[in-house]
């Protein structure tokens, strides 16, 4: 039965951690990003995150859009720098027309860190990603 189901592969959506100035408490912070670099827009967008470590689990945190604009990203939470010694995984399924596309992301423990940043997609702003 299983071989029967059809899960195709996501391209064109990606998560970004980035770093950021935050105007309101002059801090800086690091937020966590969809992207969404296709020419079509995604709907009923649901994101599952959690950080674990083999001592470690973080309580679960969930999020959902309701459409995620072609080439548009959207904020998905502020990430603590305590959780960046752990791995950071994002759960993402989402619909693009009838199919249901579904794809974990994960940030291994220490890859979150200034020296690894990179261009992001569609931002004008510098992280590190997720493909």
């Amino acid at each position: 039965m299983k071989k029967d189901i059809d899960i195709p592969k996501v391209e064109g959506v990606y998560l970004a951690v980035v770093n950021e100035y935050n105007d309101i408490y002059k801090t800086q912070d690091w937020n966590a990003y969809i992207i969404n670099d296709k020419e079509v827009d995604l709907e009923m967008v649901l994101i599952v995150t959690s950080g674990y470590s083999e001592d470690k689990m973080t309580s679960i945190f969930r999020k959902k859009l309701d459409k995620l604009p072609k080439k548009s990203y959207a904020k998905i939470e502020l990430l603590q720098e305590d959780l960046f010694a752990i791995n950071n995984q994002f759960k993402v399924t989402f619909f693009e027309g009838n199919t249901m596309f579904d794809k974990t992301y994960t940030f291994r423990k220490n890859t979150i860190n200034l020296k690894a940043l990179q261009a992001v997609p569609l931002m004008e702003a510098k992280g590190v990603l997720v493909k």
